[in-house]
C-alpha cells in the first residue's frame, strides 16, 4: 500500500508485524478516517459561518459610512475552518502511522486547542452582537 504522506522511518517490516498483531486496525483506520471527516465537515461549517458573517454584514450599523468590525470576526472563523483542516490532516497521517505501530495513544491537546478556540470565537460572536447598534429596520436595509 503506498503512502501520500509517509513518515521517513516507515518499515515495511513493523506494519506486517502490527497487522498481524492488532486484529482491530482496519476498525480503528476506519474510525481515524470518520474521525477525520467530522472534522473535515466542522471546517467547512466554520469557514462557511465566516464568509455569512462578512457578506450579511450583520454585526454592521446599517446607515455607517465605515465598514465596521464584523468582517474581523468572519475573518477569524475562516481562519479557524482553514487552520482546523491543516491540523487535523497532519493529525489523521500522524494516528494512522500510530495505528500501523501500534502505539497509538489518544492527546488531550487537540480536545482543548478546538474548544477553547471555538470559545474565544463564540465569545467574540457574542461581544459583537451585544455591543453593535441595531435598529429596528437594521437587518433589512440593503448596502
Amino acid at each position: 500500500m503506498m503512502y501520500l504522506f509517509k513518515p521517513r522511518e516507515y518499515e515495511p517490516e513493523k506494519v506486517e508485524k502490527a497487522k498481524r498483531s492488532n486484529p482491530s486496525r482496519v476498525r480503528d483506520h476506519l474510525a481515524n478516517e470518520r474521525t477525520y471527516l467530522a472534522w473535515m465537515r466542522t471546517a467547512i461549517a466554520l469557514m462557511g459561518f465566516g464568509v455569512v458573517i462578512i457578506r450579511l454584514r450583520a454585526l454592521k450599523p446599517p446607515l455607517s459610512p465605515e465598514p465596521g468590525n464584523g468582517w474581523k470576526l468572519g475573518l477569524a472563523f475562516a481562519i479557524a475552518g482553514l487552520l482546523t483542516v491543516l491540523l487535523t490532516t497532519q493529525h489523521y497521517f500522524a494516528v494512522r502511522y500510530d495505528i500501523d505501530e501500534d502505539v497509538y495513544e489518544p492527546p488531550d491537546r487537540w480536545v482543548i486547542l478546538f474548544s477553547l478556540a471555538i470559545a474565544f470565537l463564540g465569545a467574540g460572536v457574542i461581544y459583537f452582537v451585544f455591543t453593535a447598534p441595531i435598529t429596528p429596520m437594521g437587518l433589512l436595509v440593503p448596502e
